[in-house]
């Protein structure tokens, strides 16, 4: 899938020791996560519904994107460098 294409282009851009586990939602964004993980060496799990506490740096991450973008935002009407910029200014925050 293109999301699978997607996720693997950018995990693999990280040090292996970051690349071990992948948790996620039960959406079907990954229904492809049994391939994603046999191409990436990555172990995928998923959390239970309604369980934030199973994924918290998600959802604090969530939290700093809302500062840049309401939820509910499109973020497809956005260019890819005003989302590569807001990616950056997070994960360089101090």
């Amino acid at each position: 899938t293109a999301m699978n294409t997607a996720l693997k282009t950018s995990i693999t851009r990280l040090p292996e020791q970051l690349r071990k586990t992948l948790t996620w939602d039960r959406g079907k964004e990954l229904s492809g996560h049994t391939q994603f993980a046999l191409e990436t060496g990555t172990k995928v799990f998923f959390a239970d519904p309604h369980s934030p506490w199973q994924r918290p740096t998600n959802e604090n991450t969530n939290g700093l994107l809302r500062q840049y973008f309401p939820k509910g935002t499109d973020l497809s009407r956005w260019p890819a460098t005003d989302l590569e910029a807001v990616a950056i200014a997070i994960n360089n925050r101090p």
